[in-house]
């Protein structure tokens, strides 16, 4: 096949990227707007590979997207590109609209046009994967036993407002217009090349600095934590075996804690790179964020009996890979920390667009 991936620079996306061209021999046209966050270094190792190209495109840019389709003839998309960081929807949510909602539109759009120009075998093999997150549920109760693919929506921040919006075009498309849709939701990704804004390379950076580590209200919200390339392998699953109009959760089988995940990160860091102090005594609680949503756990039992996906990872093993490849690639980080980006608190919801 010849995949079109969108924000094939970023966290999953480079991931995702690497595992079609590397592991599983496929073409992959990365189409990448290269914000902050969409990082070419991430995905640098294959310059130069005759199965992957590179395309730097806005989602918001009609004709631009009509020309790849046309240029390259696609098989199957896979829409991962998003604005995705929670605190950042919180200070300026006009960017999430414009990139999650309006870019998710044009996306589809210009996919229906194409795939209903598609012939024979090429128009029945087609497929777009549309890629989203369990935060569109909402918090989970305490006794609940994780979301599952008919559970009802209940977005509580900007971002997850957006991702549901765009989950539900993409689903109005499969239904109205018979687009060969697929949706998945995952929980909180985690490993390498994530953009050190997020909770492990911030605990992660923040020890190598002997920083204050903050953790928001006291540490008891509860996320599912998902090895993104288990996510990978998960998206690929549904790609080449899920069914057209399905809704398939991904989940990390990995709840915990907040401040329990920061004292294990703290732990696998005095272990990996000891410090005369327990990192551990960096910890510092501050004041929590508007909105923030108790608990998030996903149900995976339909992605695993209808299509035999599990996670590989348990909660050791991945974040024991994920803290020794942030310490190997203390450049890759610090090329990103010599920028814009200066790990300061943003999300306080003081300010909007």
């Amino acid at each position: 096949m010849k995949i079109l991936v969108t924000g094939g620079c970023g966290f999953i996306g480079s991931n995702l990227v690497r595992m079609l061209v590397k592991e599983k021999g496929e073409s992959v046209v990365n189409l990448d707007k290269l914000t902050y966050a969409g990082n070419a270094e991430s995905i640098f190792d294959l310059n130069g590979n005759p199965n992957y190209e590179f395309e730097q495109v806005d989602l918001c840019h009609v004709e631009a997207l009509n020309e790849i389709f046309s240029k390259h003839q696609p098989d199957a998309v896979m829409h991962l590109a998003a604005e995705s960081h929670v605190d950042r929807s919180i200070d300026g949510p006009g960017e999430f609209i414009q990139t999650n909602i309006v870019g998710t539109f044009n996306l589809l759009q210009v996919a229906l046009g194409y795939w209903r120009e598609l012939e024979g075998v090429r128009k029945e093999a087609f497929r777009f994967v549309h890629v989203s997150t369990d935060e569109v549920y909402g918090s989970l109760d305490a006794d609940a036993s994780g979301f599952s693919e008919t559970t009802s929506y209940d977005p509580h921040s900007p971002y997850s407002a957006s991702k549901a919006a765009s989950d539900h075009l993409a689903r109005a498309w499969a239904d109205t217009y018979r687009l060969p849709v697929m949706v998945t939701n995952c929980s909180n990704n985690y490993g390498p090349f994530q953009f050190p804004e997020k909770l492990i390379p911030v605990v992660i950076l923040k020890c190598l600095r002997r920083d204050s580590i903050p953790v928001y209200g006291k540490g008891e919200n509860i996320r599912d934590w998902l090895y993104v390339q288990d996510h990978a392998e998960a998206l690929y699953c549904v790609l080449t075996s899920g069914s057209i109009g399905e809704t398939y959760n991904i989940g990390g089988n990995n709840e915990r804690q907040n401040i329990e995940l920061v004292r294990f990160v703290c732990k696998l860091m005095d272990e990996l790179f000891p410090s005369e102090q327990p990192y551990s005594e960096l910890i510092t609680f501050v004041t929590d964020r508007p909105g923030h949503d108790m608990r998030y756990a996903i149900n995976s039992t339909k992605i695993r009996d209808k299509l035999g996906w599990e996670p590989k990872e348990d909660f050791e093993s991945g974040f024991r890979k994920t803290v020794m490849w942030y310490l190997e690639n203390q450049n890759w980080m610090d090329r990103i920390l010599s920028g814009d980006y200066k790990l300061e608190r943003i999300g306080t919801g003081n300010k909007s667009d």
